[in-house]
């Protein structure tokens, strides 16, 4: 986190251009570790997939158990494809955006749709003016106000966690994800992802009834891509959305500055580290997206500065479900409850 000198941590206070030529050193994927890491996350993925499936002649109830640990996996193989997107997975450019799409199908996630957004959300992350596309809906204090009692009742229902992370996540991945959502009109390339996508998750999901049923896709399927969804989409709430993240409008804002003191250090035992793909180093990504998320420790190990910068825990993050609305003079996340008390609204 920041101080009001502006210093990261207990660190002496640095530019976030200024990080920009010493984080360039770790931008370059090794191609051998990046097919391991490949290999190390579907490998287990599938036979846990396989798993499940034989556990369905035993008991309904092993089966979704093992389906909803494999959604950890999932993530995983998430993190790369969001790897390839950036282009920091391989030096090979096309062979990287294969694995990408072919882990969409996986993922549910339309590769060149998603790569377009999420590219805008890394343009225009922390910019108020730059709000919409790949990011989590955030209103400033006064626009909330200005907001009809219907429209302020939308947006409390929008932010209340079972919205946001129980039927929100399934919405995004399994619904949403269908149309090329923020580029309807940006082209046929988009319409290409999403349909050829959903060809080929359609083409499995046929397959899966063909050979055993209903049954997989209910209690394999889409408990995993629904465990999937969740972890996902609660990593990318608490890279952002903590009380000093960053947001201003503008000439005020700037994109470097933005990405570190907007993006949190997740905190997480290396295990779940692991599964997550150390997205959870988000600060550094955000900094210099085209550092392979393998390499991100490596960072951290090299430089304390960014390893004590905008850490928050586990217990830390579960606070933050409780932020709600962008305080444009005290340039931090405040509660439904303080605006509340403060106005009467």
């Amino acid at each position: 986190m920041t101080d009001q000198t502006g210093r990261l941590g207990n660190a002496p206070p640095r530019n976030a251009r200024a990080w920009l030529s010493t984080l360039a050193r770790y931008r370059d994927p090794m191609s051998a570790r990046s097919l391991f890491e490949l290999a190390a996350t579907l490998v287990p993925f599938v036979a846990l997939w396989v798993l499940a499936w034989a556990a369905l002649s035993v008991s309904a109830w092993l089966a979704l158990s093992v389906a909803l640990l494999n959604g950890a996996f999932l993530v995983r193989i998430f993190v790369i494809q969001h790897d390839c997107g950036h282009g920091s997975f391989l030096t090979n450019r096309k062979a990287q955006d294969w694995i990408g799409r072919t882990l969409g199908v996986l993922t549910l996630t339309p590769y060149a749709v998603w790569k377009r957004t999420h590219s805008i959300h890394h343009a225009h992350h922390g910019d108020l003016d730059q709000r919409g596309i790949g990011d989590v809906l955030t209103l400033t204090i006064d626009e909330y106000r200005a907001r009809s009692a219907v429209g302020r009742l939308m947006y409390r229902l929008y932010r209340h966690p079972v919205v946001l992370f129980l039927l929100g996540p399934s919405y995004l991945f399994i619904l949403q994800n269908r149309l090329p959502m923020g580029l309807m009109n940006a082209g046929w390339r988009y319409w290409t992802s999403a349909m050829g996508t959903n060809a080929m998750i359609g083409i499995a999901l046929g397959l899966m009834i063909w050979f055993g049923g209903l049954m997989p896709v209910l209690l394999i399927f889409l408990p995993t891509s629904v465990v999937a969804a969740t972890i996902g989409v609660w990593l990318f709430y608490v890279q952002h959305q903590f009380e000093e993240t960053h947001w201003s409008r503008g000439e005020q804002w700037q994109l470097h500055h933005a990405a570190l003191e907007g993006s949190s250090h997740y905190v997480l035992p290396q295990p779940l580290q692991w599964l997550s793909g150390n997205i959870g180093i988000h600060h550094v990504h955000h900094l210099y997206s085209r550092i392979p998320f393998y390499r991100l420790p490596e960072v951290l190990r090299d430089h304390r500065e960014l390893a004590e910068a905008q850490r928050l825990t586990i217990g830390e993050s579960l606070a933050t479900v409780r932020l709600h609305l962008w305080d444009e003079t005290e340039g931090r996340l405040v509660s439904f409850a303080e605006v509340r008390a403060r106005s009467g609204l």
